[in-house]
This record gives structure tokens, sequence and C-alpha cells, in this order.
């Protein structure tokens, strides 16, 4: 049974690497979980195949685990489908995107195609690893860090509450505090005079000036 050799690599992390030997009969989820086991990831989240040209664009998809609007369009499954269905160039390139909801994007490229099998090996085998793989999740909130995080918050407003050792700042300020009733009273004592001062006139009782008392005098 002939071998494929693929060479696969993360899109946007240059220094991480994998060779895996897949069987020709073998099928797309067979090299999904390969690539998986190479990386450490979790391999049960929905991704895809996509069969792609040298420009690394998206062609026919094959999916895992596909949602209700894939499986409408009749998307084909990686269960069901044998990689050597779409090797139809010997630097055969699969664009795949593994965890819809978190994604890492990959470039799988056929290196070689090899005819005969290492007498002992298990196939799909990881022939090449370089680079550690990114962690599944990355800096995305895990639910104890998220849990953690209200006790983060009460201790940022404890920290701004008052405590004992602010004693002293608050005595300083009821202090200033304290003077202002007697400002207080002497701005109204002002208002008192200047109010006193204007109110023989509100009358308007000079004998040339209108008496503003009641309506009629309009």
């Amino acid at each position: 049974m002939a071998l494929y050799r693929f060479r696969v690599t993360f899109e946007d992390y240059d220094d991480v690497m994998r060779e895996i030997d897949v069987k020709s009969n073998q099928t797309f989820e067979d090299l999904h979980r390969a690539i998986h086991q190479s990386t450490g990831y979790n391999p049960e989240f929905p991704s895809s195949f996509y069969i792609s040209n040298d420009q690394w664009m998206k062609g026919e998809e094959i999916t895992y685990l596909p949602n209700q609007k894939r499986k409408d369009r009749g998307i084909s499954l990686m269960t069901n489908v044998k990689l050597l269905s779409f090797i139809d160039d010997p630097h055969q390139k699969f664009y795949y995107t593994f965890n819809f909801d978190r994604p890492f994007d990959f470039h799988v490229e056929l290196m070689k195609i090899i005819l005969d099998e290492t007498p002992g090996t298990t196939y799909p085998a990881v022939i090449k690893s370089v680079g550690e793989a990114p962690k599944q999740f990355g800096n995305v909130f895990t639910p104890a860090a998220t849990a953690a995080a209200p006790d983060e918050d009460f201790d940022f407003l404890n920290e701004m509450a008052y405590n004992p050792e602010d004693a002293e700042d608050f005595s300083e300020v009821t202090d200033i505090d304290a003077d202002l009733p007697e400002e207080k009273a002497a701005e109204d004592e002002e208002e008192d005079e200047f109010g006193n001062e204007f109110a023989d006139d509100e009358g308007f009782d000079d004998d040339d000036k209108p008496h503003r008392g009641g309506g009629d005098d309009y």
C-alpha cells in the first residue's frame, strides 16, 4: 500500500512543522487525528480540510463534526472520504482549519508518495517534529481564571475602601469641613443685610413709584 508523506505547518507559526506518513486508503479523519497526536491538541472539535491550489485558496470542503448549516449543504465528512480520492497532484495541498470556535489554520502539503510501508509501523505515523505547538486555547480565559476575576475585583475595591489607617486623613477633612458652618453663617448674615436693605423698597410706597403690592394698580 502506498504512503503519502505530508508536511503540516501552522499558517501563523513558521517555526512549527510536522511530517506525517498516512496510507493512501486512510481517511481525512485519520490525518486530522494524526495532526493532533503530533500537536497534543484534543481533536474533538469541528474542523475542515479544503482542497487547495498553490496559493492556498480554499476549494471543496471536507469536514468533521459539522454544524447544521454544513449538514444542510451536504458537505462531505472526513470519516467517509479517503485521501486517495483527492490526490491529483504530486504536491497536492490542503488548507486545514481546526476548531472553528478558536481556530488554528494549517497548510498541509504532499511531499512525496512512498510505495512501500515500513514493517511494524502503525499508520498514520509522525516521522518528524520541529518546534512546539502553541497552546490549544492560547490566552483565552479558562473557567478557573473567570472564577478568580470577582476576587480580584473585590481586592481592588477593598484597597480603595476606608480603613483605620486613613482615620487621620479623614479627621483632617472633617476639621476643614467644621469651619464651613461659620462661613455659611457669615454669608447668610451678609445676604440678610442686602435683603433688608432692599426689603423697604419692595412695596414701592414712595409717592413717585407705583405700588406693586396688589394687581389693581397695573
